[in-house]
């Protein structure tokens, strides 16, 4: 039972011991403490822009470490937080945000998800009315003609 359990533990130890690795550098890491974690938490809120849906901050790509080195720099010259993302948004536009504000363009982008959703219900609904209203096959009676020759063709 005893080698079990210490079987166990050696096999769940490993995975629980794993702590979250991020692309950050030791070469970009400020020596202020506070600057540091003011950086990684502004760098979470930026898409790397090669990876698209993933932070600066766990971006490996060469792009993620030049904005991550960039927004360090900005906040190491002095610029307030607002100042330091407002630089890189100048840059790099709305995009870089992972959230971007819903104002202006985004609007439309915010908005298209449910409108298609909207349409596509229309849609939907419009097509199966309409396919409620047709007539079908079994309603319409047989000619003569079409009846004389399903008979005939049953009785082979």
């Amino acid at each position: 039972m005893r080698a079990l359990i210490l079987a166990l533990m050696l096999l769940v130890a490993p995975v629980l011991s794993v702590a979250p690795t991020w692309a950050v550098q030791p070469d970009e890491v400020l020596s202020d403490p506070a600057l540091e974690q003011r950086a990684r938490s502004l760098s979470k809120g930026l898409r790397c822009l090669v990876c698209r849906n993933e932070s600066i901050d766990e971006s490996n790509a060469s792009l993620a470490r030049d904005l991550r080195i960039l927004l360090r720099e900005r906040l190491v010259a002095g610029d307030s937080d607002e100042e330091a993302v407002a630089y890189i948004v100048d840059r790099y536009g709305e995009y870089v945000l992972l959230n971007p504000p819903a104002r202006g363009s985004t609007w439309v982008l915010w908005a298209a998800g449910p409108l298609m959703l909207l349409i596509a219900a229309g849609v939907g609904f419009g097509y199966l009315r309409g396919r409620a209203k047709a007539p079908s096959a079994e309603q319409a009676p047989l000619s003569a003609q079409e009846q004389a020759r399903l008979d005939d063709i049953l009785k082979r």
